[in-house]
């Protein structure tokens, strides 16, 4: 049974993927932050396709993440979009707070060069 923590995040999961969708044009750039790893992939919606990802565990092997790895990650993201001819997407936090490691996340994203 999961908790009810879990069971919250997945209702405003529900509620964010209602209004967000990505499409070839915009894809989504969805988070998912675990206790040991933080990943980030970018999806077209329309074709159900992962146009780019990466994960904390790439780029630090098995160390934990912080919020200077999670900022790493986001430049990680944004270069292999960049080589996608990527330039804009929707983000989608996945029911998780924009704060902290997900907010790390996207200002690195920001920063290399994604808009959203």
């Amino acid at each position: 049974m999961a908790s009810k923590k879990t069971l919250r995040r997945l209702k405003i999961k529900r509620s964010i993927r209602k209004r967000i969708s990505g499409t070839a044009d915009r894809p989504r750039l969805s988070v998912y932050r675990s206790n040991s790893a933080i990943y980030a992939q970018i999806i077209d919606d329309v074709n159900g396709n992962t146009l780019a990802a990466v994960s904390s565990k790439e780029i630090l092997g098995d160390k934990s993440v912080n919020i200077d790895a999670a900022k790493e990650v986001g430049k990680g993201l944004a270069e292999k979009a960049k080589t996608a001819n990527i330039e804009s997407v929707v983000f989608d936090r996945n029911g998780f707070l924009y704060h902290g490691k997900v907010k790390a996340l996207a200002e690195g994203a920001r920063e290399g060069g994604l808009k959203f």
